[in-house]
């Protein structure tokens, strides 16, 4: 992942590298003034810069309990850890190291801007103490699971997010897919998100949404009822009913690692459906396109036939011109010997009136012919539009159905867990 120079040795983090490096932070900064005229303090130290070193592992910060901004990018670094001291931590750059896994951060409560960029990490998680974290650079990993957005939703402050270069990036909804479900994120892989695509976002994913904020709602009035019953417990401790500490901590661990199976099980069923969804809408998209073609070429067959029409009945009209006025001239010079309708008689007064009547007729034939084109060409249409918009619709049910049993069905086995008598669990 990193592009140290392999001739390197890795290194350790020892106390003559971290007083190296607070020394070499430069006259203008205070930790470089207290290294010169005082020797060195690590507890006063609030920024420290790391990178290029060949660190293989992160150790002996405890002593920097005060510093603000870290820099550890390019080196060899494979684990998060060491950093349990370091609370009053705001800047961490990791990147470019050969991280795989988010750990070691529940310490940093005050972590507001996080750098994994370019390492080796599958999976969003592990991230719930930086509850005021703002920036995430996720770039360039191997995060391939969409739901791990969802995961973010958690970290209201969140309002720039990096995951380009990474499977999910690849998705064909990836940006409609993050600016629903993080609705409130300003950048994205660093470009501001617009208010029109934040908009058509909300609408595509928002029965998906309400359904996941109606789940959210609940784990969290499940979660508030927890720890009432938690402090009914704590108040209620010396009474003999309840059971011994050990029963009572054996059962929480079977509850939380029993939820935690129900919400790995609702996490698969929704990226599943998630993919039918894509899958679906790949397949619609296809023969909407298909079918618009076919429409086309319909279309086109209905406008030669009626331009052959037309030239039939333009035919049709010389003929009948020329045979009327023949007969004209006839009836005129008393050489017509044929028995006439009065009706067709009164016609034969004059060149004028014939040429009237004829051309009348030819108009009628004509509007008749662009009236059947035009009720061809509209019904056409609007079959194709009405039969595109069921396909959409349908499936557009089908998810949220589908959506709805998932979520139905994780609460009955949520509820069904709740409901179990401490016995069952602890048996």
């Amino acid at each position: 992942m990193n592009r140290l120079c392999n001739s390197m040795e890795p290194r350790v983090m020892d106390d003559d590298m971290l007083k190296l490096a607070v020394g070499d932070q430069g006259p203008r900064e205070e930790a470089g003034q207290l290294a010169k005229q005082e020797g060195i303090l690590f507890k006063d130290v609030l920024s420290l810069q790391l990178d290029f070193q060949n660190i293989l592992r992160i150790d002996n910060l405890w002593q920097f309990e005060n510093l603000r901004k870290l820099q550890l990018d390019n080196n060899l670094i494979e684990r998060i850890e060491g950093l349990e001291n370091l609370t009053h931590l705001v800047w961490l750059d990791l990147s470019f190291n050969n991280i795989e896994a988010i750990e070691g951060l529940d310490a940093l409560v005050n972590l507001e801007d996080l750098s994994l960029f370019n390492n080796r990490i599958t999976k969003i998680d592990s991230l719930d103490s930086l509850v005021k974290l703002q920036v995430l650079s996720l770039g360039n990993n191997q995060i391939g699971n969409m739901m791990n957005i969802i995961y973010l939703r958690r970290f209201k402050d969140l309002r720039t997010l990096s995951l380009s270069g990474n499977p999910i990036a690849e998705a064909e909804d990836y940006k409609m897919f993050i600016c629903a479900y993080l609705p409130d994120l300003v950048y994205l892989d660093f470009r501001r998100i617009d208010d029109h695509m934040a908009k058509l976002a909300e609408m595509k994913h928002q029965y998906s949404i309400d359904e996941l904020k109606h789940r959210e709602n609940l784990i969290q009035a499940r979660l508030e009822d927890e720890q009432a019953r938690r402090e009914e417990l704590e108040e209620h401790k010396s009474l003999s009913a309840i059971r011994d500490e050990s029963e009572l901590t054996k059962l929480e661990k079977k509850i939380v690692e029993y939820s935690g199976d129900i919400t790995e099980l609702f996490n698969v069923l929704m990226t599943l459906e998630m993919q039918l969804v894509e899958q679906l809408e790949e397949t619609i998209n296809m023969f909407e396109r298909n079918i618009i073609d076919l429409v086309g070429l319909f279309i086109e067959n209905v406008q030669s036939l009626m331009a052959q029409c037309r030239d039939l009945e333009n035919h049709h009209h010389e003929k009948l011109l020329e045979i009327s006025i023949n007969t004209l001239e006839k009836i005129a010079k008393g050489e017509f010997d044929e028995d006439l309708p009065d009706d067709v008689r009164s016609l034969f007064v004059d060149k004028d009136t014939i040429v009237n009547a004829v051309g009348a007729s030819h108009d009628i034939h004509l509007l008749k012919i662009d009236n059947r084109e035009d009720e061809l060409v509209t019904r056409i249409n609007s079959w194709c539009t009405h039969l595109v918009d069921k396909i959409h619709k349908d499936e557009i049910m089908r998810n949220r159905k589908r959506v709805k049993e998932i979520n139905q069905y994780i609460d009955h086995m949520q509820n069904e867990l709740d409901n179990l008598e401490c016995s069952d669990l602890i048996d």
